[in-house]
């Protein structure tokens, strides 16, 4: 075990490596030199290129960044749709491919003018022999990644007929098998500058992300509910309990944000967050925070607006942006809007929902309760299971009755007991 020198910076980038267990070991080494900012590598080797995907979700949140050995294992993690981190690769063009021909010139059984040759770009592989003067006339090309047999059978079929003398595979599990159908191959590896080159690029976009994360975020909570107008006036105690119910419920979902809230008037809530926590508790923006849990817990609809900024007043002002669009618009409940004050993610999409056509409206189940309340000479309070036996509907349907009556200001809901 070494000490940590002194004024030394202890990692905190962890960069995880995927590939073929001689490249990923081949990475491993080359990554004790030096890089922008102090990593760790964590190595995630297999056999197949097609077990990239689920490396990728082995490592989890547990990187901040992966470092493919080659686009292959690259494009199969991002088709299958586990990328929730940047990732990047290690080419294999330019030098790497010519590298592979150098070695097959090098055998006098090969023709590095008769090659086949996977995975690369056609304008790739034409450059790489324009700057060592080969025509590729009688080069064939595979560009589309794909499983390692249907690349195999491609090489195979060809250097069967004739066409070719050697194939040049960038696919790991592709060359063993073609090894062992007697095929000659050439694997395209990638040089050490260029495995160089890209972690210092998988450092910096890792590094990136962190500051990216760790951005200024601004939630700002309304609560339509407790705004005094002419026609509402609700009283002072009940807004005070609603208010306190409220706070609580807030906090107990900013603890899970690790943010912080606080009140900024008689209806609004300030909450103060990273985008990272924020990206996490709304599914990549795409859901407002807190209102399902307020709807489930206390039947109030909340309106939420969110901003980011360069600075902690640019952030609210975006906030605020976020928010008047939120309340003007009826089919988001929550907005969010990037330091630039550009809509980061637009608001969900919610199909409208069959409505029964006799549907009683707010003063109608207004009326029914009253009258079952009146004629029972019972307090004017009621809960779900009380309001469904008077309305005759399971107590879901009459939950979702009451919170109508809310909304539309014919009713106040009572803070939950308490245990």
């Amino acid at each position: 075990m070494t000490a940590a020198r002194t004024g030394s910076v202890t990692p905190d980038l962890t960069i995880g490596v995927v590939g073929p267990h001689d490249l990923v070991e081949r990475v491993m080494l080359m990554g004790h030199g030096p890089t922008p900012v102090p990593s760790r590598l964590v190595a995630a080797a297999y056999r197949d290129e097609q077990e990239a995907a689920d490396k990728v979700v082995r490592l989890g949140s547990g990187v901040d960044v992966c470092l493919f050995a080659s686009p292959v294992p690259y494009d199969f993690a991002r088709k299958a749709g586990v990328l929730t981190m940047p990732a990047t690769y290690v080419p294999l063009n330019g030098a790497a491919l010519q590298g592979a021909l150098l070695r097959a010139s090098l055998d006098e059984r090969f023709d590095p003018s008769r090659v086949s040759i996977d995975v690369l770009g056609r304008a790739e592989v034409e450059e790489a022999y324009s700057e060592i003067s080969l025509g590729t006339e009688q080069v064939h090309l595979r560009e589309e990644a794909a499983g390692p047999g249907t690349l195999a059978a491609f090489h195979e079929r060809l250097w069967r007929r004739g066409a070719t003398t050697v194939a040049m595979t960038c696919v790991h599990a592709t060359a063993e098998r073609m090894e062992m159908a007697g095929v000659p191959t050439i694997r395209v590896r990638p040089t050490g500058a260029s495995i160089r080159s890209s972690l210092q690029t998988a450092a910096l976009l890792g590094a990136h992300h962190r500051l990216e994360e760790s951005q200024l975020v601004v939630v700002l909570v309304d609560v339509p509910t407790l705004r005094e107008t002419p026609r509402r006036v609700t009283p002072r105690y009940w807004r005070d309990e609603l208010k306190l119910a409220l706070h609580r419920v807030l906090l107990q979902e900013a603890h899970r944000m690790n943010a912080s809230v606080w009140p900024l008037d008689d209806h609004s809530y300030l909450v103060i967050a990273t985008r990272g926590s924020v990206t996490t508790s709304t599914e990549g923006f795409r859901t407002p925070p807190f209102v399902e849990r307020v709807r489930e817990e206390l039947g109030l609809a909340i309106e939420v607006g969110i901003g980011m900024g360069r600075t902690a007043h640019e952030a609210e002002n975006h906030a605020r942006a976020a928010l008047a669009r939120s309340q003007t618009s009826q089919r988001a409940q929550g907005f969010a809007l990037d330091r630039d004050g550009r809509t980061l993610v637009p608001a969900p999409r919610t199909p409208p929902r069959a409505q029964p056509q006799a549907k009683p409206k707010g003063l109608e189940i207004l009326a029914r309760l009253a009258d079952k309340l009146g004629d029972q000479e019972q307090p004017l309070i009621v809960d779900a299971e009380n309001a469904g036996k008077m309305l005759g509907v399971t107590p879901r349907t009459a939950r979702r009755l009451l919170r109508t009556l809310v909304e539309e200001g014919l009713a106040w809901p009572l803070p939950p007991n308490r245990t």
